[in-house]
């Protein structure tokens, strides 16, 4: 019985072995014929969407490298293309893509720097009351800290805000020139957004004036360098700025 079985089983393996042979000679001979297709990926679609591929594949390369061209340039030393062409490509970095230098040579950021915020509040009963500080660098920083996508706004209003006050501004916070004044305006106007969003002037509040200080404390130094560099924070407290009462309505509202 046990031969029988065996017999029957050797039988069954060559049966199932020539029917595999002969499907593969059979798909062969389709392959062969044309019945069966064998291309795959976009050379499986048919002409037109082949054309259409192409044409997207095109387009995506053009703009890669017109991106990649106005970078450089962006970057690059002053030349006859930049001067000539400047604002095209300044519309096309800022905001989402400025480039610049400051996280490499030849001097990496070395302070952190907060920015804060207080305000003068006029009370329903008439009285006045002044806030505590906001620190609105380390809210921006909460609304960054785990977000993939975080907004242009968050990473960089407060701070570009602040740059340009401070560029425009001399040691005793005195604006030098027109672009001075501009840069009181829009610190004001974020002081009052930023306010208002975090309710600082209650509900029958409004908000009189604005006060702004930096907090700036020394990146330390890995211990390997051997540098010593203070701990202790740095203020620099700018006057208080009267908030007009056409910004305090556009601000609340």
């Amino acid at each position: 019985m046990e031969s029988q079985t065996a017999v029957t089983e050797s039988q069954s393996g060559a049966t199932e072995s020539r029917g595999g042979v002969a499907a593969a000679r059979e798909g062969v001979a389709a392959v062969r014929d044309g019945a069966v297709d064998p291309r795959t990926g976009v050379a499986a679609l048919s002409p037109r969407y082949q054309i259409g591929a192409a044409l997207a594949l095109a387009v995506v390369a053009v703009a890669v490298c017109v991106h990649i061209g106005l970078t450089f340039l962006h970057v690059a030393p002053s030349n006859t293309l930049t001067k000539q062409h400047g604002a095209v490509m300044d519309e096309w970095i800022y905001p989402e893509f400025e480039q610049n230098w400051k996280l490499f040579a030849p001097n990496p950021l070395q302070q952190n720097i907060s920015v804060q915020v207080r305000a003068e509040v006029s009370t329903a009963d008439g009285g006045i009351r002044t806030t505590g500080w906001y620190d609105l660098s380390a809210q921006d920083g909460r609304a960054i800290d785990g977000n993939p996508l975080p907004s242009h706004t968050q990473q960089n209003e407060l701070r570009r805000a602040w740059d340009f006050f401070v560029a425009t501004h001399d040691s005793d916070n005195r604006p030098v020139g027109l672009r001075g004044a501009l840069s009181e305006t829009y610190l004001r106007r974020i002081a009052v957004l930023r306010l208002d969003r975090n309710d600082a002037a209650g509900p029958r509040g409004v908000v009189e004036r604005v006060q702004y200080r930096s907090r700036t404390v020394n990146v330390p130094p890995p211990e390997w360098s051997g540098e010593r560099v203070s701990d202790r924070p740095v203020y620099r407290v700018l006057p208080w700025w009267t908030v007009p009462a056409g910004e305090t309505v556009g601000g609340a509202a």
